[in-house]
């Protein structure tokens, strides 16, 4: 596939997320921003290897600009991966050098190879010769006691070396020993000085900002001294925090949008969808935050998930949205 058409630019982003970010979401949040990068939940290479690839592959073409998101620590099975991504037609191929989860330790990916600088420079060095797309790492800050400023340069250093197209940095560090995922979303403190600092070291290369960043106001602000900015749980929760992001971020000219026009636009996808057998639970999930702070905002919450996982439901249960806000909650 022809990439050139996919010029996208990096100044917003939705993070990757394990369970949310599927292609459901991302044709859901394409129809508020047409210009913000998104991201695959990440997909280990075993998984790409050996696994269903058009189950963990497959998407919207309107889900453009998308990165791929792969999680592994060989050079060989990452540079295979990357081609695959390249060949499905992604605009992008990140390694996840961020994921702080037992489960990722034992398979020697995530945030352990923080450890290991030079590995994951052969990592990104192998997807750079396989794709001419871009390659990217998302990373963290550091990793239990190996969190000085003078390890983050060696380990971004290495990367730039490789090649390295673009940097995302979650600006905490992990905890791989006595902290749960969850509990490394959250309890090491954010750095952003951390992440200005190198790019005042490394000027030339393109860092976006991660963690912690709830609003497009923030954002903006961030973009003064960085390159981009990728917004996580909020973008997923609040899913309209980004119905301005084309206007104010990208400076586009977009036409206002309302929450009706987006679920309006939504129920085609769905219909396609559930014909191909994909439950409505799968998409409707999603949606769950669409009228947050909306008059009706419970009522539509409820009214998914009280109906949305019964066998056989159809569009009607989104449909009915118009019903629920001109009833008083």
């Amino acid at each position: 596939m022809d990439h050139s058409m996919h010029n996208f630019s990096r100044r917003l982003s939705v993070a990757p997320m394990l369970d949310w970010t599927d292609r459901h979401y991302r044709y859901f949040v394409r129809l508020i921003t047409r210009h913000t990068l998104l991201y695959t939940e990440m997909v280990t290479t075993a998984a790409l290897l050996h696994g269903d690839r058009n189950r963990l592959l497959r998407f919207d073409p309107a889900e453009h600009p998308l990165a791929l998101q792969l999680a592994g620590s060989s050079p060989a099975a990452l540079a295979q991966c990357a081609r695959i991504g390249a060949i499905w037609g992604y605009d992008e191929i990140n390694l996840n050098v961020g994921c702080p989860s037992d489960r990722v330790q034992s398979g020697r990916f995530g945030a352990c190879l923080m450890a290991e600088p030079q590995l994951v420079a052969e990592c990104v060095a192998a997807m750079k010769n396989a794709v001419t797309l871009p390659v990217t790492v998302k990373t963290r800050i550091g990793i239990d006691d190996r969190d000085s400023y003078g390890e983050l340069l060696d380990f971004v250093g290495a990367q730039v070396d490789a090649g390295c197209d673009a940097l995302i940095v979650h600006a905490r560090k992990a905890w791989l020993k006595g902290l749960s995922p969850k509990e490394n979303r959250d309890v090491p403190p954010l750095r952003y000085d951390v992440v200005r600092q190198l790019k005042t070291d490394f000027p030339a290369l393109s860092i976006t900002i991660n963690g912690g960043i709830t609003t497009l106001a923030a954002a903006a602000d961030f973009l003064t001294t960085l390159d981009g900015v990728m917004i996580g749980r909020e973008a997923y929760h609040h899913p309209w925090l980004l119905a301005d992001a084309d206007r104010l971020i990208f400076g586009a000219i977009s036409p206002p949008i309302t929450r009706e026009n987006v679920l309006e636009q939504f129920l085609p996808y769905a219909a396609k969808q559930l014909a191909q057998g994909v439950p409505l639970s799968a998409m409707s999930r999603h949606l769950l935050g669409l009228f947050q702070g909306q008059p009706g905002a419970r009522a539509w919450r409820r009214q998914i998930s009280d109906n949305a996982h019964r066998p056989n439901a159809g569009l009607a249960v989104l449909a009915l949205h118009r019903q629920l806000t001109d009833s008083k909650e």
